[in-house]
């Protein structure tokens, strides 16, 4: 980001919208995902506003997340779910999807992604 840039990305996105259309452009592909979907609950409101609330904080906005869950333990609070090399892909191939539609700035999108791949993969737990 240059030096007259915002000073967080989540600032640079728009901040709270910005993170809101994100998180909604994201899930329909994530239930719409062979892989991805038999992970996910049938109710998928509770889960979003949780990444809502995750991604703004992950992206320097407010601690939303933690304010209402305490330290966010990502790893941990993966295990129960098989999350396969396979999976971390689909899930990162939809968030570049959702950015593509929701962030204009290439470079942020690029920024964004490569950010969300090293928890994607950190919470590879099957092989």
């Amino acid at each position: 980001m240059a030096a007259s840039s915002p000073g967080t990305i989540y600032e640079a996105i728009g901040g709270a919208e910005a993170v809101r259309r994100l998180v909604e452009a994201f899930y329909p592909k994530v239930l719409a995902h062979p892989l991805l979907s038999p992970i996910f609950p049938e109710d998928i409101t509770p889960v979003m506003e949780k990444q809502y609330m995750f991604l703004s904080q992950f992206f320097g906005g407010p601690s939303l997340y933690t304010e209402a869950y305490g330290h966010p333990m990502m790893r941990a609070r993966h295990l129960p779910f098989p999350i396969t090399p396979e999976r971390a892909e689909a899930w990162l191939a939809c968030m570049r999807q959702a950015l593509e539609e929701t962030v204009e700035d290439e470079s942020l999108r690029m920024l964004m992604l490569e950010r969300l791949s090293g928890p994607a993969y950190h919470f590879v737990n099957q092989p």
